[in-house]
């Protein structure tokens, strides 16, 4: 099942927003799947002949399939004329990859320049690959240095597609975007990008009150510099949303701060502590998940906290992404911090946590104080659930969690609930709430089949374990050496099965270590799956890009 499938009848009903097109348009770009974006995105203009937007992706995907270039670029100028934004940045990148940009350098790098200095009317994102394809289109322009320069702003060097934003090191993990101090409302500031995780600043007329902590005291203390342009008033209390490793790992930069939690975060603490450490990129080098926190004050039930005249609502949860839960409310600002209630995984997919009723509760707890804004405690969890969002969500997932769970006691394996690829029809109603589905529907399924079920499976998965090193010496015997891993990887990544052509490969290393051709395979096969996850699921692009080695510089 690929991401792109939902997204495909999606973006069929009527009212979905530009972004979602976008989204769509990235990841069939990914998944190589040209001709179904054409034949998509040429049905819907047919239909909506207003949208310039869905001319212009009609444009680009006729441009990267068999045919005459002059009808796709007749489409993308077509477009481009009648709407300034979307279609400019379309035409741009899609001059730039062609062939000589055919013939039109000084269009996409006009196309391009414009894009750039309006950057901040573009949906987050798009920067690596305005530069990328600036760079293109400088040196089809003659004009190497351009070039040159366009090139070191990418912020990487590896053979990946990207258009995130994302910034990744092994010293210092993976965030976000750029470091930037936001103030969402008055006196309440985020840090974006200073970690993996985000962390806020309400100013009071006594002192700073930090909501959460990141994961690195140096990234904290980052933030805090840029917070001393804002005000000289020292943190006064730390309130923690949750107990993960991302959300307390900076707390030693907060010195002398009351640290405020919910009742049970030294159970999660223990519990997190217990639970294998998370994948590269999640966690800066040298840093442990396990973390020794001695709170100030426990918070059982709801309760309210006021600190320089600016009131504080304390409220647990005990969903979400796991039971420690503690949402802050300031009802002065009609601003929530929710911490990590929505995940794309429900619960940490490395700890046994979370649940869908849990969630549920979570939503309704949430809703019931009619907030303005909802401040995550990750960027784009930010950006996409939003207050608006949560009544389709919250619908969608119920509906999703009945049809799981029917068909766990019908004895359907989890890689079959995983491929029903199931798109609740309330959806249509709710846009906002589309791409927040997409991004936990498949980790809500995991966590659902893994507490419904038991150690053995109906389809006999776990009646019988076997070692890395056995299935790789049973491939080997069954395919007959080197050769076989390397040519059954490059089969499936050409059918567009990057994961499983991945499964194959790493066995193959097991047995062969030294072969230099599944090498350079598995790195590219690592590149195709950061590119795919992007988006819709960021903890895999970590992941992958983690197994790569792939260092992302801050783009621009």
């Amino acid at each position: 099942m690929k991401p792109s499938s939902a997204l495909l009848r999606a973006t069929r009903w009527p009212g979905v927003p530009d972004r979602l097109m976008a989204l769509l348009t990235v990841q069939l770009l990914s998944e190589r799947r040209d001709r179904e974006g054409l034949e998509h995105f040429s049905a819907l203009s047919a239909e909506r002949p207003e949208s310039a937007v869905l001319q212009s992706l009609a444009g680009v995907f006729k441009a990267r399939v068999d045919g005459p270039v002059e009808e796709a670029l007749a489409a993308l100028d077509a477009a481009a004329e009648r709407e300034l934004g979307l279609p400019h940045y379309f035409r741009g990148t899609t001059l730039a990859s062609l062939p000589g940009c055919a013939g039109r350098a000084e269009i996409a790098v006009a196309d391009l320049e414009f894009v750039l200095a309006v950057r901040d009317q573009f949906p987050p994102g798009f920067l690596r690959t305005v530069h990328w394809a600036l760079a293109r289109a400088y040196e089809c322009a003659g004009r190497p240095q351009d070039a040159l320069d366009a090139r070191r702003r990418i912020g990487h060097d590896r053979d990946v597609a990207l258009v995130a934003d994302y910034v990744a090191d092994a010293d210092h993990g993976m965030r976000f975007g750029s470091p930037r101090l936001v103030e969402k409302a008055p006196g309440v500031h985020v840090a974006q990008g200073y970690d993996f995780a985000d962390f806020g600043f309400v100013v009071t007329g006594e002192g700073v009150v930090a909501v959460d902590a990141g994961s690195d005291p140096r990234h904290v203390a980052a933030a805090l510099r840029d917070l001393r342009a804002v005000t000289d008033l020292p943190i006064t209390h730390v309130i923690l949303t949750h107990a993960h490793f991302d959300h307390v790992g900076g707390l030693d930069a907060f010195t002398g701060a009351q640290i405020i939690v919910q009742a049970r975060f030294p159970e999660e603490l223990r519990s997190q502590a217990a639970s294998p450490p998370p994948f590269p990129y999640l966690l800066p080098h040298g840093q442990d998940h396990r973390k020794h926190v001695v709170p100030d004050r426990l918070v059982a039930s709801a309760e309210t906290l006021t600190v320089g005249g600016v009131e504080f609502g304390l409220i647990p949860i005990t969903g979400g992404e796991s039971a420690d839960g503690l949402v802050v409310h300031l009802p002065g600002s009609g601003v929530v911090f929710v911490g990590d209630m929505c995940m794309p995984y429900l619960g940490a997919p490395f700890v046994a946590e979370g649940s869908a009723e849990g969630l549920f509760e979570a939503i309704e707890t949430v809703g019931d104080l009619r907030p303005d804004l909802l401040i995550h405690g990750h960027t784009g969890l930010t950006d996409n659930f939003t207050i608006e969002a949560l009544p389709g969500l919250a619908a969608a997932l119920r509906e999703l969690h009945a049809i799981v769970l029917e068909g766990i006691a019908d004895g359907r394996p989890l890689v079959e609930l995983l491929d029903l690829d199931y798109l609740p029809e309330v959806l249509r109603d709710h846009p906002a709430a589309i791409t927040p589905y997409l991004v936990m529907r498949d980790g809500f399924v995991q966590r659902v089949e893994r507490q419904a079920t038991g150690y053995w499976r109906a389809d006999g998965a776990g009646v019988e374990h076997f070692s890395a090193a056995e299935w790789a010496a049973a491939l080997d015997l069954l395919g007959g050496g080197a050769e076989a891993f390397t040519r059954t990887g490059e089969e499936l990544f050409a059918r567009g099965e990057p994961a499983l052509a991945l499964t194959i490969v790493e066995n193959g290393l097991l047995r062969h270590p030294l072969e230099p051709a599944l090498a350079s395979l598995r790195e590219r096969l690592l590149l195709a799956l950061v590119e795919r996850n992007q988006f819709l699921d960021p903890f895999k692009f970590a992941y992958y890009a983690g197994l790569a080695g792939l260092t992302l510089a801050p783009a621009g």
